[in-house]
Order: C-alpha cells, then sequence, then structure tokens
C-alpha cells in the first residue's frame, strides 16, 4: 500500500508497481502549479509527486522531467569519461545500468492515481481501462497508485498487442503482451526457421515466451512441438499467437520450469543472453542471473535428448564481450554436461544499437554475434 496525508487526512491506496520497487515513504501531492525544476529537484530527493491536476499536463512535465535527467546523463557522463575509458566492459556494463536505473527512479516518481474500475478522475484524461484490464486483470474495485512511465509502458504494451509485430519465418504476426518481452530481434529467430532440422516428429521449446519458436518450429512441419514456460502471463501469450496462427493443435503448452517429462530429437533453447538481476518482469527475458538457465538447460538437455537427437541452443555472444561470461566458461559447461558441439550457426544482429557510436556499451555491441549452437550427446 501507499500512504500520504492530504487536506489533513491520511489516505491509502494500493500500490503498483511491475518492478516490484517498494511504495515510496515520503509522497507530496502536486498539480499544475508545480514548476518542472521543483519537481525534479524533489524527485531526484526521493519525493514522489502524486499528481492532481490536468492529466495532459502531468505528461508535459514527464516530458520536462526527462529533459532534465538526460541533461544531467550528459553531464554526468562527460565527468566520467576518464573513469568509463579505464573501466573494464563489465565495469561500463555496470556503471550503465545504474545510471538507467537512477534515471528511472527519477522518472518513477510521478505517480497517477487510479480509481478501483481502472479510470482516471483527472482532467483530460484518456480511458486506458482496457489496456489496464489486460496487464492487471480484472478490475478489484480498489483505489490504485502507479508511476505516470509505468502507465504509459501498458498503453503501449496495448497497442503492441493491437498491431503485434510481423515475424517473416512465419509469414504472420506474433502479438506480445503486457510484461511478455516482444521478438524484436529477428536473427535468432531466422536461425531457428533455417538450421536443418534432425526430425520431424517431436520437439521441446524451453521457455517459449511468446510461442514464436514453438510455432516456427511448427511451420517448418514438426508435426508436435511441446514448449514450456513458467510464466503465467508469457503462457497466456504463447496461448494467445498459437491461437491465432492456427497452430494450437500442433503445439502443447505446459506449465514448467525448463524441460517437460521424456525425451525429443530436438530440444530447442533461448536463454536470456546476459547474466545480471532482472529488475522488473519482462527484464527476466534478457537478464539471467547467475547464467540460472543456461546452466540448467545444458545440465538436463542430455537425459531429455532421444539417441542421435539435438539441443539448439540459440545465445548471443554479448556477455562475453561485456566481460560477464567468456567462451571458456560455455564451453566448460558444455563439456561438463555430457555434451559436445555438432555445429555453431552465426549471425550479425540488425538492430539499431549495433550501429549507435554514441551507446555506452557500442564496442561490444559492434561486435556482437548470435548462434545456434547444435548439441548432441558425447561420446
Amino acid at each position: 500500500m501507499i500512504e500520504w496525508s492530504e487536506r489533513g487526512e491520511t489516505r491509502r491506496a494500493l500500490w503498483r508497481s511491475e518492478s516490484g520497487a517498494p511504495a515510496p515513504r515520503r509522497v507530496q501531492p502536486v498539480d499544475d502549479t508545480v514548476a518542472a525544476d521543483t519537481a525534479y529537484r524533489l524527485a531526484c530527493e526521493g519525493t514522489a509527486l502524486l499528481w492532481r491536476g490536468d492529466f495532459q499536463n502531468a505528461r508535459q512535465l514527464l516530458q520536462a522531467l526527462m529533459r532534465r535527467a538526460d541533461r544531467k546523463s550528459a553531464k554526468a557522463e562527460a565527468r566520467a569519461v576518464q573513469k568509463m575509458a579505464e573501466a573494464s566492459p563489465a565495469e561500463r556494463f555496470h556503471l550503465h545500468r545504474q545510471a538507467q536505473a537512477q534515471r528511472a527512479r527519477t522518472l518513477g516518481a510521478l505517480l497517477i492515481p487510479v480509481e478501483g474500475d481502472y479510470s482516471i478522475a483527472l482532467r483530460r484524461a484518456p480511458d486506458w481501462r482496457a489496456a489496464c484490464t489486460e496487464a492487471w486483470g480484472p478490475a478489484s474495485g480498489e483505489a490504485s497508485v502507479v508511476a505516470l512511465r509505468e502507465l504509459l509502458g501498458v498503453v503501449g504494451a496495448h497497442e503492441w498487442r493491437k498491431k503485434g509485430v510481423e515475424v517473416p519465418a512465419l509469414g504472420g504476426r506474433i502479438h506480445p503482451h503486457y510484461g511478455v518481452f516482444s521478438p524484436v530481434r529477428g536473427e535468432y529467430i531466422d536461425l531457428v526457421a533455417q538450421a536443418p532440422l534432425p526430425g520431424t516428429g517431436l520437439a521441446f521449446d524451453i521457455g517459449t515466451g511468446t510461442g514464436v519458436l514453438a510455432a516456427v518450429l511448427a511451420r517448418r512441419g514438426v508435426r508436435r512441438v511441446v514448449a514450456t514456460e513458467l510464466a503465467p502471463r508469457a503462457l497466456a501469450c504463447a496461448q494467445d499467437n498459437l491461437r491465432r496462427l492456427g497452430l494450437q493443435d500442433r503445439v502443447e503448452l505446459l506449465a514448467a520450469d525448463l524441460f517437460p517429462p521424456g525425451r525429443a530429437p530436438l530440444v530447442v533453447c533461448n536463454p536470456p543472453w546476459l547474466p545480471a538481476r532482472p529488475s522488473s518482469a519482462i527484464e527476466q527475458a534478457v537478464y539471467d542471473e547467475g547464467s540460472r538457465m543456461l546452466k540448467g538447460f545444458l545440465a538436463g538437455l542430455r537425459e531429455h535428448l532421444e539417441p542421435g537427437g539435438e539441443g539448439w541452443l540459440v545465445l548471443s555472444d554479448l556477455a562475453e564481450h561485456l566481460g560477464l561470461r567468456s567462451r571458456d566458461d560455455l564451453l566448460g559447461w558444455i563439456a561438463a554436461a555430457g555434451l559436445r558441439v555438432l555445429e555453431r550457426l552465426d549471425t550479425r544482429p540488425r538492430h539499431g544499437k549495433a550501429q549507435d557510436a554514441g551507446d555506452p556499451l557500442h564496442a561490444a555491441r559492434a561486435a556482437e554475434v548470435t548462434s545456434l549452437w547444435r548439441l548432441g550427446a558425447a561420446a
């Protein structure tokens, strides 16, 4: 719960935070009269700003806070040039994440009250009840408070869900749900679409997410795919996408941590690529603290492969360029699991950050290679 004082009364409401951040301890109601510099100073000091004015003015204030945060970041980066130059790739990565987290905390200080039916009782507030219902489930009738930045993310996810993401390898679209990572990086999907299949009877897709790789395998002619996923949002998302693609009879979804029971001639896994702690549910698709999922997949793969079967590990080497994991670590885990490398198929990323020289992690991103490791049981 979040608690604040307003007009001499103590008020409380449900606190919403996708990242699981605790409710702010200091909350100050503000309206259209607050100056952007004042709001920014309060936010930097850790005071949350509960908006009571015109909704569209709140959006303008958030943009003003973003401009100030970016100016502060630019000055901080200028002062830290030498420090960054002397830092190792891993240190630069952690400094970059710290800066991102600080920026997110500051911009997350502007809060919006949401009524029990997900309406917003502010002047010129839009009707975002449908988007909130998709993200948070049916309205409970309990009033809540959420960061405006997070609320805008809910609405953005709602629009992405309606529009979908074109996946050429599928000849169709994948519709990501709120909190489920969107398959915007198509190079890893193309690897799965092009690698030679060891068989077409059965395949396992470990950690299916939106269901995109399970759908690709089914479209390639695999007669039965068992796709596992632990996150309820992702399971619902995968089910929705498979239905839209007409593949629900070919793919079985199973709530499981890693492997389903039994063995298959093909087991595919695209684990999170960076061994770091996620700060929200959606970041769990990117960050895998301690390489837990990667290690778990490799350790259990052999006992879930049919004789002569293959495990496809889809993995970027960005962690290696950032100094977070070495190639020797990966090869050591493969060997320790009783596996051998049959072949490695490589591709370069096509996303914009790989060409953005201004990105603090540009050197690592420019060198990144995404690979499909074809693994088999060692003799």
